[in-house]
Formats: structure tokens, C-alpha cells, sequence
């Protein structure tokens, strides 16, 4: 069974190299590149991915989908550039595909923010269907996309390491970009938002991430992530209620 690997990157050099390096088991690697200004394409082009390039458009699935229609293995596994396959993971990928049952396997992924494992809060918990059989379903969501796979999904047990957001400033940057993103989606959904619920769901938000997940264990880094989670759904929230009031 031969495995294709997809790459999602925007100027991601400073990762790029980390990621490809890490999915040498696969027989093929696809990069779908959007319109990079940083030599994210060489280095894509120096581990023999075969690149290409495309407007994101703030559609992630689509993205996704377009990279999964390319793909030319049987099993198709997706990969952020900013996350590292580990040899263990990689060994049991290369086992778990040999199943003849399972159409697609979930991926624990572990958090690791300014040299800190985040292993509490809602980022411990995060299990992604990033491995699939070819054909056995479509990306949906724009943003915070979903595999949608038919059939019976496992879930591998080494996790796929995650170096997100390398400071602060980047954080904020990706949180109002995404934020914007799944506003225009909840918007287009029928979802409407009160101003009740713009208060309350940042402060739900930090409770759960820092108290009942128990953020405040990761130390300094816990309660920024536990800060920053809250604040993009403030952001969601109030974006909504803007596109609402735009279109009253």
C-alpha cells in the first residue's frame, strides 16, 4: 500500500524542511503552495515534492480537497508545515495501512509552544483524521476543516509533534485570521449570535481551557493559550455580530 503525503504551506521556511524531512516513509509528497514570498517552494522542490501552486482563498477544505484529488497512492495522510511525523509514527502508519477494514485513522497531536509540550488544556486532547484511504470522503468547513470519512476510522497512538505560532505576535496574527474566516462561515451557516453570547462564550472558554482542563499546569504558556482560545472566540463572536448588523 503506497502512501501519498499533502502539505499545506504559506511562507512557512523556517518548517518546511522539518516536515518534508519527516515523511520520507511516503512515496510521494505533495505541496500545494499558496503563492509563498519566502523560499518555502525551493525547499519543497529540494525533497522532491511535487509542488503546486494555489490560491487558498480562505477555504481550507477546498485546499485540502484539491491536494487529496492529486494524490495518486491508496492511503493519503495530510500534514501542516509547521508539524513533524516522528519515526514511531511513521512505523505505525506504515503498519496501521495494511489493514484491510479501516478506511481512515485519527492522529493524536502534541502542542509544543515556545519549547513547552502543552499537555493540558484543549490542545491535549486534539485528535485529527489525517490518514485515509483515497476516495472514502471529502473536506468540509472553510476553516477548523473536517475529513468527513465513511467507514471505520481508528486511531493511532504516537502523536504528530506541533510547533504552532512562533511568538506571540504570530499567534494573534493566525487567530484573527481564522477568526474571520469562521465568522463569514457561521454566517453563511444561518448562525446568529447575541450579545449575551459574545460575553459568555470567551469566559466559558477560558474556564474550560484553564480550569477544567487544567491549562494552569503548563505553567506561563498554558495561561496564554488558555487567554488567546478565549479570545478567538470573542473574535468569532463579534465578527458575526458585525456581518449581522452589515446585512440588517
Amino acid at each position: 500500500m503506497g502512501i501519498s503525503a499533502v502539505v499545506l504551506t504559506q511562507n512557512c521556511a523556517s518548517t518546511l524542511a522539518a516536515t518534508l524531512e519527516s515523511l520520507s516513509f511516503c512515496d510521494e509528497i505533495i505541496v500545494i503552495d499558496d503563492h509563498s514570498t519566502d523560499d518555502s517552494g525551493a525547499i519543497a522542490k529540494k525533497y522532491d515534492a511535487v509542488v503546486y501552486t494555489r490560491s487558498l482563498d480562505g477555504d481550507f477544505a477546498a485546499q485540502r480537497n484539491f491536494g487529496l484529488a492529486k494524490a495518486t497512492h491508496d492511503w493519503v495522510l495530510f500534514i501542516d508545515s509547521d508539524e513533524v511525523v516522528s519515526q514511531a509514527l511513521a512505523h505505525e502508519i506504515r503498519e496501521a495501512i495494511q489493514s484491510v477494514d479501516v478506511k481512515g485513522f485519527y492522529v493524536k497531536r502534541r502542542d509544543i509552544l515556545w519549547g513547552t509540550p502543552m499537555v493540558h488544556g484543549e490542545t491535549a486532547d486534539v485528535r485529527l483524521l489525517r490518514l485515509a484511504k483515497k476516495g472514502s470522503g471529502k473536506w468540509t468547513r472553510p476553516v477548523h476543516e473536517v475529513w468527513n470519512v465513511t467507514g471505520v476510522v481508528g486511531t493511532l497512538e504516537h502523536p504528530l509533534d506541533h510547533t504552532p505560532h512562533p511568538s506571540v505576535a504570530d499567534f494573534l496574527s493566525d487567530i484573527n485570521h481564522y477568526s474571520t474566516i469562521n465568522a463569514a462561515h457561521f454566517y453563511k451557516s444561518g448562525v446568529r449570535v447575541t450579545v449575551w453570547q459574545i460575553i459568555g462564550y470567551p469566559i466559558a472558554k477560558f474556564i474550560r481551557n484553564y480550569v477544567i482542563k487544567r491549562g494552569y499546569k503548563d505553567g506561563t504558556p498554558g495561561i496564554i493559550v488558555a487567554l488567546m482560545m478565549s479570545f478567538h472566540s470573542f473574535l468569532t463572536r463579534s465578527k458575526l455580530w458585525h456581518l449581522q448588523k452589515q446585512q440588517a
